[in-house]
């Protein structure tokens, strides 16, 4: 409902009554939360914001299954509410990659639950888009659930509708914080104290950001839209309504009509060329990624004016009409003449460079900032997936689990606190988010990596990996090696064990990956940890806190290492960690590197209580993992400790001496061999690595690299949190039961017992391909009598078991080992079969040697 005066409290305030500001308002509403206020600097419901000069478009198929997820909901909700065309979606090919690429679609589509995706021959496409040029495409991918949102008609619906107050023409100028927590927000009419605030302002989401000094990586960028005059050759007229009548309209109030003009035929894409295309009525509408980036300054974004929207540039010829896209050798125009040969010669009566944002990695950014308590963001969200991502936010503030009415969702990729220390940096978002916009429509290789802004973050020994031929990928800033060509000979050695890789699976693979997983089953190999993370938790009570927020029993004693896990009250899977005891009241707790401390070691801090010391100590440690056969005999050479099995067992710490150099010495391994992980100071880094590297010329100790962890971890069938397990599973979905002690209480417990009582419903399995030694992807579906029951959760090929292994959730019913299941992979369906974990070493007589 819209309202017109300001209230002075609140318990909400949601900056911004756009797409997702308006999907939050209304979710949380019909969650319980009461006294929610929604304001925006712009009229309503057209603000000026990127909701209202945005074509709509609404193609659901991603390679992310929370953006698939999140869509669909999106489409199904707003079908309901009358503000959805459901016209149906084709993407078209004008290249054999393309086609492939479209294949991939089909199988993401079934993997995540979209109804019926289908290939389309190229006269299949001319049928349904007979406007077309046939002779131009080599065929098309058809959702039939995809469509068009009238933009307009949803925030009228959201605002008349949800029980919140509305308020236009406000503009917020202050984000008061007192103690680190959000207090109130300041605007032009007046000051709204309240509990919580949630930045859904997308193209300002920086400067908003600001305002709470908070740095949010949100890049706007400008994108090309144009609508031609009426096409004799799309056969209807437009409705001729007056779309706006009654409507205060910033700017041009032609981009408003035109939008509003409902669609025909189905909506278009043609990625090879990085456009799009929807009808309005009679007219055509085209959309384009290209043209070279057009990054804004986001402190230069504005305001509305009598003469333009706040989110609308003017239209930049040049870009229409010259390849400026990187990647591209036609312009816009060029290809969409050949493409649909009717619109060559139509006059353009709308044009549009439009502003929408993108983050460094291109996902959304949503949840609970961790600089300040209660502030929220909703931001980087399309039309697409708005009212998903609304009612994921809604449940995540108002219940603590972040989900659909489908489940629980995994939110690693999504949360804003993935971002690294740096993303904050103007110039580092700013140029990442245009990457991402000059990628929209590209076939992105798998395990691609950017090339600007590369060696921020680096471990001590990082020169000795260079002068290795360490290959390095980027993860959290990080530059972690994926394998080292110091270990080519590797490969000739191994050769009769690692096999030939082709097609998309080889892309960015090396067989030295293999030769290294060998290797260290045999011998004795480094591994560079320094991007993983320790966080000390010490002071009175710590035991008992990190009991509190722990599945496992941490009463543990002093020099004990314990598995656990922590969970979010819906017993989802928010990390795993070891837990270390080093004294009476000091622990270390360890967990993965990427974006894993901002988003679990804040966790922790916030939860902490009063006398309870959390620190993060992100860069503070480097860690050497230790692995191999003859890890113990490299070790011993270095240390005067005991590392003998007696003397120091499995699942055990000690502080200690390597050579000079002070550890913390864990003995755990997440390869599957004997193995320490060795926790120094970061400035004794480049010497642990010396001693340990000249100790063990003689045992050919070798470095080893990410590839190789991947598949030596899924032989042994080692999780891996954001890929395996996230918040989307609980501990016996995901076989992880042996980390929760019932006996305890923690956060959580309450959503596993009732799980306990109604059973589980499905659980993680691994499989093996029956007659190929192929590397699948992960998403691709798992069928039963060509139905899905699951889709591939990671996979990598077994060399010590000489199988292609692939991890799966699966229904109870088929997760018994020995099922026959059919895997779909790039247009193959390869035969597997479910097996018992782990697949490697079950009776651990490697591991506690």
């Amino acid at each position: 409902m819209s309202t017109s005066d300001l209230p002075a409290e609140t318990g909400t305030v949601v900056v911004g009554a756009g797409a997702v500001g308006c999907s939050v308002a209304y979710h949380l509403t019909e969650l319980g939360a009461e006294d929610v206020t929604v304001v925006d600097q712009g009229p309503l419901p057209v603000t000026g914001g990127s909701s209202v000069h945005a074509p709509g478009i609404m193609f659901q198929t991603s390679p992310s299954k929370i953006q698939t997820k999140a869509a669909y909901y999106t489409s199904r909700f707003l079908s309901d509410i009358d503000a959805y065309d459901e016209v149906g979606g084709i993407e078209i090919a004008r290249s054999e990659a393309r086609m492939d690429f479209l294949r991939r679609r089909v199988e993401w589509a079934t993997s995540y639950g979209l109804p019926d995706p289908q290939l389309l021959s190229p006269a299949e496409v001319t049928e349904q888009l007979p406007f077309v040029e046939e002779s131009e495409i080599l065929g098309g991918y058809y959702s039939p659930t995809d469509g068009r949102v009238d933009g307009i008609a949803a925030l009228q619906w959201y605002i008349e509708h949800a029980d919140a107050g509305f308020y236009g023409n406000t503009e917020v100028t202050d984000l008061e914080v007192e103690g680190g927590e959000i207090t109130a927000v300041v605007t032009d009419r007046g000051r709204i104290e309240c509990d919580r605030c949630v930045v859904a302002t997308n193209n300002w989401g920086y400067q908003t950001g600001q305002m709470a000094g908070v740095d949010l990586p949100i890049t706007p960028v400008e994108h090309q839209y144009v609508v031609t005059e009426p096409m004799a050759e799309l056969g209807t007229d437009s409705s001729g309504d007056d779309h706006t009548a009654g409507l205060d309209v910033p700017g041009n109030r032609d981009i408003q009509e035109a939008m509003s003009e409902r669609p025909q035929y189905p909506v278009g894409r043609d990625q090879d060329h990085s456009l799009y295309f929807r009808t309005h009525g009679d007219a055509l509408g085209m959309g384009s990624y290209n043209h070279e980036p057009l990054p804004i300054d986001p402190d230069d974004m504005g305001k509305n004016s009598e003469d333009r929207q706040a989110s609308v540039r003017g239209f930049t010829d040049e870009h229409w009409e010259r390849p400026t896209h990187p990647n591209r050798d036609k312009s816009a125009k060029q290809a969409f003449d050949e493409l649909i040969p009717a619109s060559a010669e139509k006059a353009y009566d709308v044009t549009e460079n439009g502003i929408f944002v993108f983050t460094p990695d291109g996902m959304p950014a949503v949840g609970e900032t961790a600089q300040v308590d209660g502030l929220w963001t909703a931001l980087a969200i399309w039309w697409t997936h708005s009212a998903g991502y609304g009612r994921i936010v809604a449940e995540w503030m108002e219940n603590g689990v972040p989900r659909l009415p489908s489940g629980p969702v995994d939110t690693g990729g999504i949360h804003v606190r993935r971002f690294e220390p740096h993303a904050g940096e103007k110039d580092y978002f700013v140029d990442r988010g245009a990457k991402r916009y000059e990628q929209v429509y590209s076939i992105v290789e798998p395990r691609w990596q950017p090339d600007d802004h590369r060696a921020l973050r680096t471990s001590p020994f990082y020169h000795q990996q260079q002068e290795l031929g360490a290959n390095f990928v980027q993860s959290g800033g990080w530059e972690s090696a994926q394998w080292y060509e110091s270990n080519a000979d590797l490969v000739d050695r191994y050769e009769d064990e690692i096999p030939e890789q082709e097609g998309w699976q080889s892309v960015n693979r090396s067989p030295i990956e293999g030769a290294e997983h060998l290797h260290t089953r045999e011998n004795v190999s480094m591994f560079d940890m320094t991007s993983f993370s320790s966080i000390a938790v010490e002071g009175p009570g710590s035991e008992a806190f990190l009991q509190r927020v722990c599945s496992n029993d941490v009463a543990i004693d002093e020099g004990q290492v314990r598995y656990s896990l922590l969970l979010n009250e819906g017993g989802g899977i928010l990390a795993d960690v070891t837990v270390v005891r080093l004294g009476d009241e000091e622990f270390m707790v360890t967990t993965g590197g990427g974006n894993s401390p901002g988003i679990h070691g804040t966790w922790l801090k916030e939860r902490a209580p009063d006398g309870v010391s959390v620190k993060i100590e992100e860069g503070g440690k480097t860690t050497i993992g230790l692995w191999g056969p003859d890890s113990r005999l490299l070790l011993q050479r270095c240390t005067d400790a005991d590392v003998s099995s007696d003397g120091f067992g499995y699942f055990r710490a000690k502080e200690m001496y390597v050579g000079e150099v002070p550890v913390v010495a864990l003995r755990v391994s997440y390869v599957g061999e004997l193995g320490w992980e060795l926790w120094a100071p970061a400035e004794y880094g480049n010497r642990l690595w010396e001693t340990l590297w000249e100790a063990g010329q003689d045992l050919d100790v070798r470095p080893m690299g990410g590839g190789a962890l991947e598949s030596m971890r899924l032989e042994k069938g080692f999780r891996l949190w954001g890929t395996d397990i996230d918040t989307d599973a609980n501990p016996f979905e995901a076989g992880l039961s042996f980390a929760v002690d019932m006996d305890t209480d923690f956060v959580g417990k309450e959503a596993l017992e009732t799980a306990q009582d109604e059973g589980i419903d499905s659980k993680i399995t691994p499989l093996t391909l029956d007659d190929s030694t192929d590397i699948l992807l992960s998403g691709r579906p798992v069928l039963k009598d060509g139905e899905k029951i699951g889709y591939v959760q990671a996979a990598d090929f077994g060399y010590s078991i000489g199988e292609s292994i692939a991890y799966t959730y699966l229904p109870a019913e088929y997760a018994e080992a020995g099922t026959d299941v059919e895997v779909l992979c790039e247009g193959e369906r390869y035969d597997a079969t479910v097996r018992d974990e782990p697949l490697f070493d079950p009776g651990r007589e490697k591991i506690l040697r």
